[in-house]
This record gives structure tokens, C-alpha cells and sequence, in this order.
């Protein structure tokens, strides 16, 4: 969708491991701040990460059959355990589509799963949820009768319609299946995987980015968290470390809008995750 961010914040607990590709980092770009020891989302405690990545056919597009460029992210702030957390959502200048936030900013918190896709597939992967939260007793025994269970997921989108065949609506519930019961700690797989699988990002190949950073706070450390899923930008606007590198890199130019090719458009979704002890209306100050 045109012209959105939407930050959802997430108040939790730290994590393990290291990712393969090369990073930023590795290739020596200078970065501000201490990243965590995976610098990735699961850096913050019980957070788990899972993608269903779904590539198939090229050419020239034909809706139902392809290309297929598309997929879904779950993030799932205490792993496969019912256990509510403090949430906060913002959105700048945004028209795009995020569920749940009702209940979010009623409640203060969020108490399942998080999940990213297309824009034509909100509806199939907020049903999916909702369905594998049932099956998996993803609510409080002691409180809730099964029978009358209910749930208001959050799920969030960009538009991935360049590169597939986003009327074909290729996502299915069991790929929502898959990414949550996927779901990991660990190093978090980057780039052209799960919902971020069809998206552009500065005319160049979008998709999903994590990262972390350690904060000192007097005399205790905190971690924060970043996954995001980013379709925007015009190449004249990319920076890099302060560097404005799109000025730099004209050629290999992709013009995904011809109507448009250099106006600064399109969508990002950031989900941000810390272990510091912050309350809701801390959370969406966070995200703004």
C-alpha cells in the first residue's frame, strides 16, 4: 500500500546462535550501536521466527497460475506458549491494512503470534491464525472455556503484485501452518523469503531485514529488536551509513511503476521487540 510504516513494539525477554550470509557488517559498512549477539529480532529472549516461502513459474503473468512470488512471516513473541505481552502499534502516515490493533490498544496487549504477508492474503492468514491458535491452546486454561475461545490476531501487509500473482492468492492456511509451526529461535533467514519473497526496496530486491542493539541503562543491559518487511523507496533516496548511495548507483535500474518510476512510494512493516521493562503506552512511544 502507498506511503506506510506501521511499528508494532512488544514488550519480552534475549536469544542464541549466528546467521550465514554476508551482512552489512561483514562487508565493513560502519553501523551505529552494539548489535546483540545474532543481531536479529530473536537477540530478545522467546522470541521465534518462521517463514513459508512460496517461488514457482516465470514469465509473462497469468492470475491463478503464476509467477508465484509470494509467502508469510510469524513472529511469535513466546515461541509455541500462550503468555500475553505488553504491545504498542503506530502508524505513520499509513492507508495500509494491520488486524488487531483494536484489541492492542484497548487491552495493552498482544497475546499470540505476529504475522506479515501480502496485501490480497490478510484475510487467509488472520483465519489461519485464529485456527492454529485453537488446535495449539494458545489461551488461558484456567480462564477460557475452549468452547467460546476466541482471538483477534495481528496480521500486516505490503503489497507484493509487481513480482506475483497477488490476485491468484496462492497463500494457503497451511502455509500459515508451516511458518508458525516452523518457528524457531535462533538466526533469522533474510532477504527474499516468507511475505517479504515478492517485495522491492529501493529499486533493488526487497524482503524481510532483522537486527539488534544492546542499551546500557544505568548499570543493566537491554536488547532491542527489529524485523521488518520493506517494499519503498525511490533509488535516489537509499542511505546507507549517512551515504546517499542511490545518487551513486544509476545504472541496473529496475522500473517496477512505469507510470511512476521515481516517485517514493510503497510500504514497510517493523516489528520492534525489547526486554526492557516498559508499559503499553511506553511501547507505542517506542514505535512512533
Amino acid at each position: 500500500m502507498k506511503n506506510t510504516l506501521i511499528i508494532l513494539t512488544i514488550l519480552l525477554l534475549t536469544c542464541q546462535a549466528y546467521c550465514q550470509k554476508k551482512r552489512a557488517r561483514d562487508l565493513g559498512i560502519p553501523l551505529d550501536g552494539k548489535p546483540g549477539q545474532l543481531n536479529a529480532i530473536t537477540d530478545v529472549k522467546g522470541i521465534e521466527v518462521g517463514h513459508t516461502t512460496l517461488i514457482s513459474g516465470e514469465g509473462k503473468l497469468v492470475v491463478a497460475e503464476g509467477p508465484i512470488r509470494t509467502g508469510v512471516t510469524a513472529v511469535l513473541p513466546r515461541g509455541k506458549n500462550y503468555d500475553p505481552v505488553f504491545a504498542g502499534w503506530y502508524s505513520l502516515n499509513g492507508n495500509g491494512e494491520m488486524t488487531g490493533t483494536t484489541w492492542v490498544d484497548e487491552s495493552g496487549f498482544l497475546e499470540g503470534p505476529i504475522s506479515i504477508t501480502n496485501t490480497h492474503s490478510v484475510g487467509v492468514v488472520r483465519d489461519a491464525v485464529v485456527e492454529w491458535q485453537f488446535k495449539n491452546k494458545q489461551f488461558n486454561p484456567l480462564t477460557e472455556e475452549p468452547d467460546v475461545f476466541w482471538a483477534l490476531p495481528v496480521v500486516a501487509e505490503t503489497y507484493d503484485g509487481d513480482l506475483s500473482d497477488i490476485n491468484g492468492f496462492h497463500v494457503k492456511k497451511e502455509h500459515v501452518f508451516s511458518a508458525l509451526d516452523n518457528a524457531k529461535p535462533g538466526s533469522v533467514p533474510e532477504g527474499n523469503v516468507g511475505g517479504g519473497t515478492g517485495m522491492v526496496c529501493h529499486g533493488f530486491k526487497g524482503g524481510i531485514g532483522t537486527s539488534s542493539r544492546e542499551i546500557q541503562i544505568d548499570s543493566t543491559t537491554y536488547t532491542l529488536g527489529v524485523i521488518v518487511q520493506a517494499n519503498y523507496g525511490s533509488r535516489k533516496s537509499l542511505t546507507i551509513a549517512g551515504v546517499p548511495v542511490g545518487k551513486e548507483i544509476t545504472d541496473r535500474m529496475i522500473i517496477w511503476d512505469p507510470i511512476k518510476p521515481e516517485e517514493d512510494r510503497g510500504s514497510i512493516i517493523v516489528i520492534v521487540a525489547t526486554d526492557a521493562p516498559l508499559l503499553p503506552h511506553q511501547l507505542k512511544r517506542v514505535a512512533r
